[in-house]
C-alpha cells in the first residue's frame, strides 16, 4: 500500500489548490449545517414543550391557542375534574391561560407580533424546567402590571431588559422584573404576565384561550380527555400536549425537506469541484503514477491512494465548516410562526442531526469527487506515463 504521508505531502506541495478546495468544501458544509441547526433548534423548542401526561384544552375545531378561546366558566369546571395531578401544596396542576398577540418594537426599530401569555399559578409547574435565572430579577407579582421574559426576548425587544417597560398597546405596558429560562422550549418566545392583569387590560375578563393540565396517570389522562371530548356541554377538545406541538412544528418539517434538498444540491456541486481538483492532480502527476506502477504498486494501491487523498481533502473542508458553525450556538434569532402569526425565538442547535449531515456530506464529496479521477489514474498506460519523464 502507498503510505498516507505520500498523499499528505502532495497536498502540502499543491497548497494553493488544496487551500481553495478546503475552503470551498468548508463553506458548503457550513451553509448546510447552518440550515439543519436551525431546523433542529425549531424542532427542539417544540419537542421539549410536550409532557406525556399534559393536556391542552381548546375550543373544538381550533388548531391553536390563538383561535381556541372559550368562556371562563367552562375553564373553572375543567379545574374540578377528577384525575388532575396536584402539587406539593395540594393545588391542582391546571392553569387557565390567555393569549394576546400585539405588535411590539424590536431593538432595531422594526416591529413584529409577539405572544403575551397571561398565566395562572400552576403555569410554571406545567412548563419543562421553567426557572428564574439566578441574579436576574424575580417572578412577577399578580396585580402589579409586571412581567417576566426569557433571556432571548430580553435581547431582541425594546424595553425588555429588567426594569424596562414593554409596550403592548396604546396604553398597556408591563414592567420587566425578571428573566427566565425553559430549556429552549416554546415558552422562551413569550412574555409572561398575570392572567387577571392581561384580561383586564384587553377587556377579556370572561374568557380564556386554553386550559393546560397534568393528569395523575395515563388512565386519568384518557378519562379526562374522553370526558371533555364527548361532553356536548363543553364543546371543547382535549389534545395531548405532544400531539399539539407536533402539529405546530409543520414549519420545521418544511425547512427539513427544503434543507435536505439544498444540501443534496450543494453536495453535488462540491463533488464536481473535488473531481475537478483531482482530475487536475492526475493530469499533473502522470509521471508519478507511471513511476509508482514501475515500482510495483498495483492498480488497486493507486486507486485507494488517490481516493484517500480526495477523502482527506474533503475531510479537512468538512471539519473546517463544522467548526465554523459551533460559535453560532450562542446566537438566536426570530422567525415567523405561521400558526400564531407571531415571532418565535429560535436558537441554533448542533446535535446529532447536524453532525450527521456534516459527516455524510464530507464522505460523499470525498468518495464521489475522487472516484472517477482515481479510476482514470489506474487506467493509465505505464509505458506512456514513463515517457513523460
Amino acid at each position: 500500500m502507498i503510505p498516507i504521508k505520500y498523499n499528505t505531502r502532495n497536498l502540502r506541495v499543491r497548497w494553493v489548490t488544496t487551500l481553495l478546495t478546503v475552503v470551498g468544501t468548508g463553506m458548503i458544509v457550513w451553509s448546510s449545517c447552518l440550515l439543519f441547526s436551525l431546523v433542529e433548534g425549531l424542532q427542539h423548542s417544540m419537542t421539549v414543550s410536550g409532557d406525556p401526561l399534559d393536556l391542552i384544552i381548546l375550543r373544538k375545531g381550533s388548531s391553536n391557542e390563538v383561535n381556541g378561546g372559550y368562556a371562563k366558566d367552562k375553564a373553572d369546571t375543567i379545574l374540578t375534574l377528577n384525575g388532575i395531578a396536584r402539587d406539593e401544596k395540594g393545588m391542582p396542576l391546571a392553569a387557565p391561560e390567555l393569549l394576546y398577540i400585539p405588535v411590539v418594537e424590536r431593538n432595531d426599530g422594526s416591529r413584529t407580533n409577539i405572544i403575551i401569555r397571561g398565566v395562572s399559578a400552576a403555569s410554571r409547574a406545567l412548563r419543562p424546567n421553567f426557572e428564574m435565572i439566578p441574579g436576574q430579577g424575580h417572578y412577577f407579582t399578580p396585580g402589579r402590571g409586571e412581567c417576566v421574559v426569557s433571556r432571548n426576548v430580553s435581547k431582541r425587544f425594546k424595553g425588555a431588559k429588567i426594569g424596562g417597560l414593554i409596550k403592548v398597546g396604546d396604553k398597556q405596558v408591563y414592567r420587566v422584573v425578571g428573566l427566565f429560562t425553559a430549556s429552549g422550549s416554546a415558552a422562551e418566545s413569550e412574555v409572561w404576565v398575570d392572567i387577571k392583569d392581561l384580561a383586564r387590560d384587553i377587556a377579556r375578563e370572561g374568557s380564556v384561550s386554553c386550559v393546560q393540565l397534568r393528569a395523575s396517570s395515563q388512565a386519568d389522562l384518557d378519562r379526562i380527555k374522553k370526558t371533555i371530548d364527548n361532553d356536548t356541554q363543553f364543546k371543547l377538545e382535549a389534545l395531548r400536549e405532544k400531539d399539539f406541538y407536533a402539529k405546530q412544528s409543520a414549519t420545521g418539517d418544511f425547512l427539513k425537506v427544503a434543507g435536505t434538498l439544498i444540501a443534496v444540491l450543494l453536495t453535488i456541486g462540491a463533488m464536481f469541484a473535488a473531481a475537478n481538483t483531482m482530475y487536475a492532480a492526475v493530469g499533473a502527476r502522470t509521471r508519478e503514477i507511471g513511476t509508482l506502477r514501475a515500482l510495483g504498486f498495483s492498480q488497486f494501491d493507486i486507486l485507494v491512494s488517490f481516493l484517500g487523498e480526495s477523502i482527506l481533502l474533503c475531510l479537512l473542508g468538512g471539519t473546517l465548516g463544522l467548526l465554523a458553525t459551533l460559535p453560532l450556538s450562542a446566537f438566536s434569532f426570530g422567525m415567523s410562526n405561521f400558526n400564531t402569526f407571531s415571532e418565535s425565538t429560535v436558537t441554533f442547535r448542533f446535535g446529532p442531526l447536524v453532525m450527521g449531515v456534516a459527516v455524510a456530506m464530507t464522505f460523499a464529496m470525498g468518495v464521489f469527487g475522487g472516484l472517477f479521477p482515481a479510476i482514470r489514474a489506474v487506467r493509465m498506460d505505464v509505458i506512456k506515463a514513463l515517457r513523460e519523464l
